[in-house]
């Protein structure tokens, strides 16, 4: 083989042995009591992990996308405002900001709602950890995607933006038809692997208490003392929804890049 030949796409050896051993550890789970209990209990926390990620993700990329825009405004003020909420959020570790908007941010809120009515309209405990955190999930997760989505729309050729304002399309239409769609395939591999590192993350969130994969994972081992098991079980889950939602986003991310040279 030629030094500088383009070698052919490997075969995914890889994932055959991730699913051999997954499948492997699985029966084991099954076949032990200890950890068929863990297991039991565990899995009732994935729904809660991946609602908090998905819901989180979703609205760290609404706020993501409006700090990219206003980063690219001609106003002065909206740009510095962009960037010092970028390098705020970027710069204070994800936990600390849980823990700050869940006991600071919040219940500073409620207090400042109930002044400006005049009477207490709404008490701190109304608001809900679960939503705290994924508050705080999404201001944290935004200012990443933020540089994500100004990077990609910045790489977008401006003969495109010149061509769909020669068509006599506005503003609103150029972003929607031409800038975004295309932007959108070049940041899809960065914005999946923030989406996979979210819901790692989101197991930050047992600080709260809130009963996610970690959380019952925490309480079970302090009450059978099986830390072995359990935390096996906790990182095998952990391992199938993040290796899976990996495989899911490259083969989405294949699908688009085929549509855009069938479109080309």
């Amino acid at each position: 083989m030629a030094p500088n030949a383009e070698p052919d796409d490997d075969f995914p050896w890889w994932l055959v042995i991730l699913a051999i051993t997954g499948l492997w550890l699985l029966y084991a789970m099954l076949s032990d009591a200890a950890y068929k209990g863990a297991l039991t209990v565990l899995s009732k926390g994935l729904a809660v992990t991946l609602a908090v990620a998905v819901v989180a993700y979703l609205g760290a990329c609404g706020i993501g996308l409006g700090l990219a825009m206003m980063g690219m405004s001609r106003r002065l003020v909206l740009r510095q405002a962009a960037r010092l909420y970028i390098e705020v959020m970027r710069g204070v570790p994800i936990i600390v900001l849980l823990l700050y908007v869940a006991f600071v941010l919040v219940p500073g809120v409620v207090a400042g709602v109930n002044a400006l009515v005049g009477e207490d309209v709404l008490r701190t405990r109304d608001v809900p950890l679960l939503w705290r955190a994924v508050l705080a999930l999404m201001l944290a997760y935004s200012a990443f995607l933020a540089e994500i989505f100004r990077a990609g729309l910045q790489a977008v050729e401006k003969g495109q933006i010149e061509a769909a304002m020669a068509l006599g399309l506005n503003g609103w239409q150029r972003f929607r038809h031409v800038r975004f769609p295309q932007a959108f395939r070049l940041i899809l591999p960065p914005l999946g692997n923030d989406f996979v590192a979210m819901v790692k993350d989101s197991s930050l969130v047992a600080v709260l208490g809130i009963s996610d994969v970690a959380q019952l994972a925490k309480v079970t081992a302090a009450g059978n003392f099986r830390y072995f098991e359990t935390y096996n079980v906790a990182a095998f889950l952990y391992l199938v929804m993040t290796i899976g939602l990996s495989l899911l986003l490259r083969r989405f991310e294949t699908r688009m890049r085929s549509r855009g040279q069938d479109a080309s």
